[in-house]
C-alpha cells in the first residue's frame, strides 16, 4: 500500500516542499489537489471549482512554491488575490507553513491597518505578495510595488471577488501586469456570468470541477426552523446554546453588522459567558479581529457572532455548529457558511432560521444546492414571541419586493392595504360619512 508522501511524491515536489507536507498532517490529495496540481505545474491556466474545505489553498500553493523554488531578486514574482483581509491571511499563513524549508518570501497587503508594516516588509524583498485588491492598487500607485517581474496571477473565491465590486480593479492588474504569465482561478461557485468574465484574463483554460457547482458539504447535516421573527429567533438561539456540550464551537451568521452586534447583546445577558463570545464584523479594527479568530481557533472562545466577512477561507476544523440566524441574500454564500463546519473529516450541523419573508431566498437556495432543506419542529418549551407591528409590516415589504422581482407589474398586496386612504374618500358611493366630522357636526346641532 502506497503511503500518503509517495502520493504526494507523484507530483514530483522538491524535498523541501514533501517535508512540509509531511509536517503539515497531509495525509492524501484530495481530488481537486490530484486534478490541479499537475496541470498547473505544466503551466496551464486553470479554473479549478470545488466546495469549500477540499484543499484548493494547497492546490494552487504547492504548485506556485515549486515554480518559484527559492528566493530571487527583490521584487514579486507572484500575486494572490482574495476578497476579504481574513482570507488573505489565511492564505499566507498556508503559503508560509508549505514554505517552511525554503527561503522563499511572503508579504500579505489588507486594509484595516496602517501600510508602514506592510510597506517595510516590501522594501526588504518579497516573492509572493498575498493581498486584497484594495490594498495593493493603494501601494502600486504610491509606488511601492514594482510589477514587472509578477508572471503568476492567482485569485481565489474568485466569484466573491466579482460580486463584491472588484472586476473594475482586476481589469486594471491585467494592464499593469506583464501579459506573458500564469494565471489561476479557484472558488466553491461560479455562476455562468462569472465564468465569462473570468475568460478576460484565462488563455485556453482548463476548467477542474471536482464537485456540482455550490454542492454542499457531505458531513455537515442541514435543518432548518420556520420562526415568525427576530425575538423568537433569540429565544431558540438562546435555548440551543444552553446545551454546552452539544454546542462545543459554534459560528453564528448574520446579515448586517447591526443585526451582529444586537444578537451579541443578548446572549450576553445570561445565554453565554462573556469570556466565551465574541462578535466580529467589517466595523470592527483588524486587531480584535484577529484577536477573536485567534481565540475562537483555539477554542478559549465557544460562540462566535459574524458577519459573511469570515464565511470564507477561514479554516477552522472544530466548528460543531453553523447557525444561520439570518437567511443570507448573495445563496452561494449559503454553502460557504456552512462549509465552515464538517471539515476535516468531522461531522457538523447547519442550522438555519427562516421566517415568512425568507421563504423566497430558501426557495432559491435549495433550488441551487438540488435539495430540500429538512424542516424541525419548534422545541415544545420555546416561547414564541408576538411579532411587532412594525417588524410584521417590514417582512411584508419584503414580500411585496420579492413578488415584484418575479413579476414587474405587481402591484404589492401591503402596498394597496397600507394606501387605501390616499385613494378611498371616507363617505360612501351612498353618501353616507363615516368620519369623525359627521359625529362632530351631529353634537354641533345638540
Amino acid at each position: 500500500m502506497q503511503t500518503t508522501q509517495n502520493k504526494f511524491e507523484l507530483f514530483k515536489l522538491n524535498r523541501q516542499l514533501l517535508n512540509a507536507i509531511e509536517e503539515a498532517g497531509y495525509t492524501e490529495p484530495t481530488p481537486i489537489q490530484e486534478q490541479a496540481i499537475p496541470l498547473a505545474l505544466a503551466g496551464q491556466d486553470i479554473l479549478g471549482i470545488a466546495q469549500t474545505g477540499t484543499g484548493k489553498t494547497a492546490a494552487y500553493t504547492l504548485p506556485l512554491l515549486m515554480r518559484i523554488k527559492y528566493a530571487q531578486g527583490h521584487d514579486p514574482r507572484a500575486l494572490i488575490l482574495a476578497p476579504t483581509r481574513e482570507l488573505a491571511m489565511q492564505i499566507a499563513e498556508a503559503v508560509n507553513e508549505l514554505s517552511k524549508y525554503t527561503d522563499i518570501r511572503t508579504v500579505v497587503l489588507f486594509g484595516g491597518v496602517g501600510p508602514k508594516s506592510q510597506i517595510d516588509a516590501i522594501r526588504k524583498g518579497v516573492d509572493i505578495i498575498v493581498a486584497t485588491p484594495g490594498r495593493f492598487m493603494d501601494l502600486y500607485l504610491q509606488e511601492e510595488i514594482v510589477v514587472k517581474n509578477i508572471n503568476v496571477m492567482i485569485l481565489d473565491e474568485a466569484d466573491k471577488m466579482m460580486d463584491m465590486g472588484f472586476m473594475p480593479q482586476i481589469r486594471r492588474f491585467l494592464e499593469i501586469l506583464p501579459t506573458k504569465r500564469q494565471n489561476m482561478l479557484f472558488s466553491a461557485t461560479f455562476s455562468d456570468k462569472v465564468e465569462k468574465l473570468s475568460f478576460e484574463f484565462l488563455e485556453y483554460p482548463t476548467r477542474i470541477e471536482v464537485t456540482p457547482q455550490a454542492t454542499t458539504a457531505e458531513r455537515v447535516t442541514q435543518v432548518l426552523y420556520e420562526l415568525p421573527n427576530f425575538r423568537t429567533k433569540i429565544n431558540l438561539l438562546s435555548s440551543l446554546l444552553k446545551d454546552e456540550e452539544g454546542f462545543k464551537r459554534v459560528l453564528i451568521f448574520t446579515r448586517s453588522r447591526e443585526v451582529a452586534g444586537q444578537v451579541h447583546s443578548y446572549l450576553l445577558n445570561g445565554v453565554v459567558k462573556e469570556n466565551e463570545l465574541r462578535v466580529i464584523h467589517a466595523n470592527k479594527g483588524q486587531n480584535t479581529r484577529t484577536n477573536a479568530m485567534d481565540a475562537f481557533k483555539e477554542g478559549s472562545v465557544r460562540v462566535m457572532v459574524a458577519t459573511d466577512v469570515v464565511a470564507r477561507g477561514i479554516d477552522i476544523t472544530e466548528v460543531s455548529h453553523v447557525i444561520n440566524f439570518d437567511v443570507p441574500l448573495i445563496y452561494e454564500d449559503y454553502v460557504h457558511r456552512i462549509g465552515r463546519t464538517g471539515r476535516a473529516n468531522m461531522l457538523g450541523q447547519a442550522i438555519t432560521f427562516m421566517t415568512i419573508a425568507d421563504e423566497y431566498h430558501i426557495a432559491k437556495i435549495e433550488k441551487m444546492i438540488r435539495m430540500e432543506i429538512p424542516r424541525a419542529e419548534l422545541p415544545e418549551e420555546l416561547e414564541i414571541a408576538k411579532t411587532p407591528v412594525d417588524e410584521s409590516q417590514m417582512m411584508l415589504r419584503e414580500i411585496d419586493s420579492q413578488k415584484r422581482n418575479e413579476d414587474p407589474t405587481f402591484l404589492g398586496a401591503f402596498h394597496e392595504k397600507k394606501n387605501a386612504h390616499l385613494f378611498k374618500p371616507k363617505t360612501t358611493s351612498k353618501g353616507k360619512d363615516t368620519s369623525r366630522r359627521k359625529t362632530a357636526t351631529k353634537r354641533s346641532k345638540r
